[in-house]
């Protein structure tokens, strides 16, 4: 008896509810199907299944054995992508969501040569701010910026950002420059949805300060934010992917350098960790390529440093 072929059959039994429907989705006969729930439970020594003229219901051993074999048949799905992915090419429409920002700044350069690379998939982007729900919108990838260590995902990381609190040089001479986060109640601070009012400082001893900003403008858009602090509107703290060539010409300056902001990841997510598809299984491979190493986006505050 092919065991894993059993399990198969029985599992598609269990699903569809009757013997001669799981036949027609095998493309098999009724007899044949029987005949493999016969010698399934005659190799397990227990009834898996109570049969009447009516329905079809699990034993108590044929739900543990139905439970079962919905990761064993989802493992060997997984293993079989894995060792074919090298060979099967990646086609079909690839749905992918991503931050407005970071995906016009990082991910939309990078495209065409994924395209060049796999010309046989189309990529539908759809650029969000909000938190998507990936299963529910039906997107294949998901990339997400979120606090270092928060995610509990299907995720892979891309890379990682360091936020910066700053402000141009305009402000700065107008206003003064902050030593401590205490003084920040007395600047004008352009707060960002994603961080609030309340923003939190770690010093080198690994003290956490919080404090409670004010300021007239409130955005959900990280480059509404950079936008008006080059202006002289006021403080800001954003990611380093964002405003990393602010820092390095100068036209924004980084503010207490003895205090430390929550870092944050780049994520890949998608729905699970099993059954990933070639195309996405491609993508993700070809964006932690792109991301390797030392971040773009850190490479030019590094060398100003």
């Amino acid at each position: 008896m092919d065991r894993l072929r059993a399990y198969e059959i029985f599992m598609t039994v269990v699903s569809r509810g009757s013997f001669n429907k799981a036949a027609d989705l095998l493309d098999t006969s009724p007899a044949n199907v029987t005949r493999y729930v016969n010698d399934l439970e005659t190799y397990l020594g227990c009834r898996l299944l109570n049969r009447s003229s009516r329905k079809l219901s699990l034993t108590e051993s044929g739900e543990a054995l139905f439970e079962r074999c919905k990761s064993i048949l989802a493992d060997v799905a997984e293993t079989e992508a894995l060792v074919s992915s090298n060979s099967v090419k990646p086609r079909g429409r690839l749905r992918i969501n991503a931050p407005l920002s970071f995906g016009i700044l990082h991910l939309a350069p990078l495209w065409p040569e994924f395209i060049r690379r796999y010309p046989e998939v189309e990529l539908d982007i759809s650029l969000i701010d909000r938190v998507v729900d990936i299963v529910e919108e039906g997107y294949d990838l998901v990339i997400r910026i979120s606090r270092a260590g928060s995610v509990n995902h299907a995720a892979r990381k891309l890379a990682s950002s360091h936020n910066v609190l700053c402000a141009s040089p305009a402000y700065l001479q107008q206003h003064g420059l902050p030593q401590t986060p205490e003084d920040l109640k007395d600047h004008e601070c352009i707060t960002y949805t994603y961080s609030g009012d309340e923003w939190s400082f770690t010093d080198n001893s690994g003290k956490l300060h919080q404090i409670k900003v004010k300021g007239k403008v409130h955005t959900n858009n990280g480059d509404t934010a950079r936008a008006m602090a080059l202006c002289g509107a006021g403080i800001i703290w954003q990611p380093t992917f964002l405003i990393g060539p602010d820092l390095a010409s100068g036209a924004l300056v980084a503010l207490l350098p003895d205090y430390k902001l929550p870092d944050i990841d780049v994520l890949a997510m998608y729905p699970s960790r099993r059954h990933l598809s070639v195309k996405v299984r491609m993508m993700i491979d070809f964006l932690v390529e792109a991301f390797a190493g030392t971040a773009p986006w850190d490479k030019t505050t590094d060398n100003k440093n």
